[in-house]
């Protein structure tokens, strides 16, 4: 685990670096990954000056009070893409930020609620008039509860700052 949670912790340390740099405000509204993501962007120093909230919306209720459409659950499913973009805009619209990052899906327990076979995680990246969205599966010998949010902030991680790191390069030509 300490390699995952040691490139989890530089990868939110560099995107902390960069959203700080450019003065990028970023939000969260996570369910699968309890906050972690938003626990990671705030792990870097200054980062109060980005990190303007964070949602943990673990049940469906949580995610409709704070601005994802029922419609949007009952049509598609908690685990959906179109459920990470709502949560993705809603939260950037909440708190007026420029990035959102919506995250939802199965670690490894089925939900009785929310009765899926699939296990998989959904999630979207909102930042200006864009949104990308993804999906992964947790490789199955990761089997700790809390690898497994490591591996889904990774995850996040490693898409958002891509898009960062393009944007920082072409900002310094």
């Amino acid at each position: 685990m300490n390699n995952l949670y040691d490139s989890t912790k530089k990868i939110w340390s560099n995107i902390t670096k960069l959203l700080i740099k450019h003065n990028y405000s970023i939000s969260t509204m996570e369910s699968c990954t309890s906050g972690l993501v938003a626990t990671m962007i705030t792990n870097e120093p200054g980062a109060s000056a980005i990190m303007k909230g964070a949602f943990v919306t673990y049940s469906n209720e949580a995610k409709i009070k704070q601005g994802v459409s029922a419609d949007v659950i009952d049509t598609y499913g908690v685990y959906s893409t179109e459920t990470a973009i709502s949560m993705a805009w809603e939260c950037r619209l909440a708190y007026d930020t420029y990035i959102g990052i919506g995250v939802t899906g199965v670690l490894d327990r089925i939900d009785p609620n929310n009765v899926t076979d699939k296990k998989n995680i959904y999630f979207s990246i909102s930042f200006g008039d864009n949104n990308q969205t993804y999906s992964l599966t947790i490789p199955d010998h990761i089997t700790d509860r809390f690898e497994r949010k490591l591996y889904v902030a990774n995850n996040i991680g490693v898409h958002l700052y891509d898009w960062l790191y393009e944007i920082d390069t072409n900002k310094d030509k």
